[in-house]
Formats: structure tokens, sequence, C-alpha cells
């Protein structure tokens, strides 16, 4: 390749104009506003639950008794701060995931990724593992909510009172997550299947 081509090229670059071998995004309508609104939506939902792990993650006193309190207490400072702390960065970046489902970097790819930077993403590598994802969560959800919660609260040790009540509120958010999630997905399959006609 000439040295000329090349230099245009960076030239174009520098300039944010396209290059040949950019991609641009595809003629996609945009999201409606409530796909918008719950996109937004479902990333909340993970912080209630993710502040109160952390808190609980330093030491924070939650309401737990007994044996329970006690181990906990050898590891919260500690390993098991690493473990509040990882889980619920993971959760809320899964949760901003949902925004590229409504935002332009979930057609192509932002130039600053490595490899894919640029590319155009195709439909079903996002709405495959969003509908696997919204399907897992809807149901850990629905089990959360009818049987383990109910049943961690009612587990001697468990945060009673005010304590319980925090702890709910901070999780019950999060039965939300997986229902936004397939209906912001099954919204970015409706106009990415109608870009692909």
């Amino acid at each position: 390749m000439s040295k000329l081509v090349i230099n245009a090229r960076r030239a174009a670059h520098r300039a944010g104009a396209p290059t040949p071998a950019a991609q641009t995004a595809p003629d996609v309508p945009p999201a409606p506003r409530w796909a918008r609104l719950a996109a937004g939506a479902a990333v909340l939902t993970t912080i209630p639950s993710g502040v109160w792990r952390i808190a609980f993650g330093f030491g924070a006193p939650v309401g737990f008794t007994g044996a329970t309190a006690a181990a906990f207490a050898e590891h919260q400072p500690g390993w098991g701060t690493v473990y509040c702390v990882a889980l619920s960065v993971l959760a809320e970046t899964l949760a901003l995931l949902t925004l590229g489902l409504v935002r332009p970097w979930g057609l192509v790819t932002p130039r600053w990724i490595p490899l894919i930077g640029g590319r155009r993403v195709r439909p079903l590598a996002a709405v495959v593992p969003a509908l696997l994802g919204s399907l897992i969560l809807t149901a850990l959800g629905m089990e959360g909510l009818f049987g383990r919660w109910a049943g961690n609260l009612a587990e001697p040790d468990s945060p009673r009172g005010f304590a319980a009540v925090v702890m709910t509120l901070a999780y019950l958010p999060l039965v939300a997550w997986g229902p936004l999630l397939g209906a912001v997905t099954l919204d970015y399959a409706r106009r990415t299947v109608r870009w692909r006609r």
C-alpha cells in the first residue's frame, strides 16, 4: 500500500471520517422511549442489592446473628469483602450491557474495543445471550421471591425487623431485572430484524 494512501487514511481517521474498512451504523430505527426507560430501569435494579452487599462485605451490621454472624465475621473484612465487591461490580456491569440494546454501541462496537472495534454487531450475537440472561434472571427472581428469600428470612440467624425490611427492599428490585431485559431485547430484535430484511 502506498505511503500516500496510508497517510490519507490516517488523516481521515484523525478527522473522524469513516475509512473504507470502517463499518458504519446500520439504518436501524431508534429505540422507542419505553425501551430506553426500561433499559435504564434494568441498570438501576442491581444498585440497591449491590450497595447492601458491599456494606455487608465491609462488615456493616446488617442484622445477621448467632453462628451465621460469627462465620461472616471471620472473612469480612477480608476475602468476603473482595467477593461481595466483585459480585456487585459484575452484576452492575451485566446490567449496564442492557443499555447497548438501546444505544448506538449496541449496533456498532466502539472503536476503542480491541479486534472488534468499529464493526457491526450481529443481531443474534446480542439477542441470544440477552434472551437467555432474561430467562435465567426471571427464573432466579421468581425463585428468590417465592422460595429462597422467604426461606432465608425464616432462618433463626437471619435479619429481623428493620434489618429484614432493608435487606428485602435491597433485593426486591432484582425481580424486575429479567423481565425488563427481556422486553428491551425483544424490541432490539424487532428493530434489527427489520434492518436485516
